[in-house]
């Protein structure tokens, strides 16, 4: 493969995974426009917000074997296109049930591209951490972009919330257009030894070490918390009216830099200190700061615990993986069954918070995410505990 070639798809995966950070993340900033507009309850809203963890699940069982039958290119545009049909659809249809697909159909849409882009940057700079590193930080830089340009288009009046969703169906529409002129796409998909394939799917034996255990618990909790705070934060700030609702959207980039530079000090840090000491600090600042956020109630010290929570989360979930790196390098299927049980936590608490919210109001709701971040911070502890011990 030419350079060339190479440098072409390094550009449009880079800039195809900017895009799907606004696309993926503005689902919680829209979330309080969508709430007023149709009228929408607590309970619904944790609903729709399940769903998009959901169809994030969903992606990942088929966006990995879809190819194999019908090719890369086409298979990564037919996940693609649910970006534009689903805010399509939060724009035009106030029917609940279509309002619950457009939110599914996000997930699957992000699913199947953090599977396309990290396999494809791997493929072409296999070993090269800085690369996958890039790929993520440009997810980043989308993330914490979108909430400022939906700022500055909902300043004046809050019903021009439907211009940003048209400005999502224009961007879904030209990431499809990137994703089609990404080259490369027609070699046949790599497969694996069967014997060797065979002989790993056979090996469960992973269900009998504890760290398998402690670790799945540890990420589980840790993405309850995560899709919590991403999904339910402006919504929070607005309904309780701590924070004006302009400022309350700017909330969600200033936790998109944190986690950005969160994740670029714990790359650096992980260098020059051991990780069993890096995350129980991890574990400890997380709890810290959401505490500081929820019970403050004047702006600056909400800011200070948005900023500290971002910092401290961005790190735990790569940190926790490199723990459990040998025993997904012993056993194939490990990671599958870690990864599949964790993203429950995700799907799971968005839902707890609406019902709590429905019943005993937001402030209460959002407050019982600090139930799993202890939690996580008591599994982070037992899992470091553990792996200095069997070091």
């Amino acid at each position: 493969m030419s350079d060339k070639i190479k440098r072409k798809q390094f550009i449009l995966c880079y800039a195809v995974f900017l895009a799907n950070g606004m696309l993926a993340l503005s689902i919680g900033s829209l979330l309080p426009f969508l709430r007023d507009a149709h009228g929408l309850d607590y309970a619904f809203c944790g609903l729709i917000v399940s769903l998009h963890s959901v169809g994030n699940l969903f992606s990942g069982f088929f966006a990995g074997a879809l190819p194999m039958l019908i090719g890369r290119k086409k298979s990564i545009l037919l996940f693609e296109m649910f970006f534009p049909i689903a805010f399509l659809l939060m724009l035009l249809g106030s029917n609940r049930f279509l309002l619950a697909f457009a939110f599914f159909a996000t997930g699957i849409a992000r699913g199947a591209s953090s599977n396309y882009c990290n396999t494809k940057i791997n493929s072409i700079a296999t070993g090269m951490a800085w690369a996958l590193n890039c790929l993520h930080a440009s997810f980043a830089v989308g993330a914490f972009a979108f909430p400022l340009i939906l700022m500055l288009i909902t300043r004046t009046q809050s019903d021009n919330w439907i211009y940003a969703c048209i400005l999502l169906i224009i961007l879904g529409v030209i990431t499809c257009i990137m994703y089609y002129l990404i080259p490369g796409d027609d070699e046949p998909v790599a497969g694996t030894d069967k014997k060797e394939n065979s002989e790993k799917i056979g090996a469960f034996g992973f269900f009998k070490e504890p760290l398998f255990y402690v670790c799945t618990a540890t990420l589980f909790f840790y993405l309850c918390a995560e899709q919590g705070v991403i999904g339910w934060m402006i919504t929070y700030f607005k309904d309780t009216g701590l924070l004006p609702p302009n400022l309350a959207q700017v909330t969600a980039s200033i936790l998109w830099v944190m986690i950005l530079c969160g994740r670029l000090t714990t790359a650096w840090a992980s260098t020059k200190v051991k990780k069993e000491n890096l995350l129980p600090m991890m574990g400890i600042g997380i709890v810290l700061f959401f505490v500081v956020l929820i019970v403050s109630r004047t702006t600056a010290p909400i800011i200070i615990g948005i900023m500290g929570f971002g910092f401290s989360m961005a790190g735990i979930y790569a940190t926790t993986v490199s723990f459990a790196g040998e025993l997904i390098k012993k056993y194939s299927l490990a990671w599958s069954f870690i990864l599949t049980t964790a993203s429950l936590g995700s799907i799971i608490m968005p839902s707890i918070v609406g019902l709590l919210a429905e019943d005993f109001g937001i402030s209460i709701g959002v407050g019982s995410i600090a139930i799993a971040l202890f939690i996580d911070m008591v599994f982070i502890m037992i899992l470091v505990r553990f792996i200095k011990k069997k070091g």
